[in-house]
């Protein structure tokens, strides 16, 4: 025999896919048109900023655009940019979806003009970036913070999750005061849980805090230090704008009024002139009263 059956049937097979290339390259013309590139990013867009859709869900979503793209065009360009995000959601998506439910508290150890160490604690509102509870000691124990925490959750109007750290300063009696609290502790080794835009959103407070306030400021005593932060607070929550909420207040106006062409611009000291909060006074309102809206936190 000069070939073998099993050469002849491998002939065929090679012939038969040659075949068919070359007639599929002919009719290549009258085929379907190849994605434009910014349909292709626009693919790209929906599987990084969705990564619970799927192929079919990003096809549906392109045809409500009047866009026709097959499913393994889809699977080819999700691919591309799926290689190394998870499907499940990250802090970010986290804190968006229950920032109003959350609250976060931390530690800021300042000294006196004597060096003698004060503990500052802060519990902030991650939705609106109001400081909800502040108190400081010289000696933090666990009964201490469990009071505290007490103290912001009256009758038990609290927050659905608290973030806080691993410090040995919550101990069983904080615990029990959390209970119908579900506390979420920063874990260990994780920059990503970290990092400003996410879980702590308190540290960065604290650091304005420190840079704003307390590094201008000789610290007499743990009352002197009282007085100092409500007063930070106070122009924080109601006067201050944060940048993590595109610049709003933290405690808003209800209805805020625009701004009046035919008022006075007025301002007030804060701090004895540490910072100053500025405001329109209306023009029938000049010398009576500090002219600022009435505000809220919600």
């Amino acid at each position: 025999m000069i070939v073998k059956p099993d050469t002849l049937l491998r002939w065929h097979r090679d012939l038969f896919r040659w075949f068919w290339k070359r007639k599929s390259r002919s009719r290549r013309s009258g085929g379907r048109p190849p994605l434009t590139q910014e349909t292709i990013a626009l693919i790209k867009q929906m599987a990084q900023e969705n990564h619970s859709w799927g192929a079919e869900r990003i096809r549906g979503e392109l045809l409500k655009l009047r866009l026709r793209v097959s499913k393994s065009a889809i699977q080819k360009y999700i691919q591309e940019v799926r290689k190394s995000h998870p499907s499940n959601q990250n802090w970010a998506t986290f804190l968006r979806n229950h920032a109003s439910q959350i609250w976060a508290c931390d530690f800021l150890q300042t000294y006196d003009i004597f060096f003698r160490t004060i503990f500052v604690f802060v519990i902030i509102e991650l939705g609106s970036r109001r400081v909800a509870h502040f108190r400081m000691t010289r000696h933090p124990t666990d009964q201490w913070v469990a009071q505290q925490l007490r103290e912001a959750t009256p009758f038990g109007e609290g927050p659905r999750y608290l973030i806080r750290d691993n410090d040995n300063k919550y101990g069983d009696s904080f615990e029990q005061v959390a209970a119908g609290i579900k506390v979420l502790k920063t874990p260990y080794k994780a920059p990503k849980a970290n990092v400003p835009e996410y879980a702590t959103i308190c540290e960065r407070f604290l650091g304005s805090l420190r840079c704003e306030c307390l590094d201008h400021v000789l610290i007499l005593s743990e009352r002197h230090l009282h007085r100092v932060v409500k007063a930070y607070t106070e122009y924080f929550n109601h006067a201050r704008p944060y940048q993590g909420i595109k610049q709003h207040i933290p405690c808003r106006p209800e209805r805020p009024d625009a701004p009046s062409v035919n008022g006075e611009l007025s301002s007030r000291p804060v701090l004895a002139g540490l910072h100053h909060d500025y405001f329109w006074r209306a023009a029938g309102c000049i010398g009576q009263g500090s002219g600022q809206p009435q505000v809220t936190c919600h």
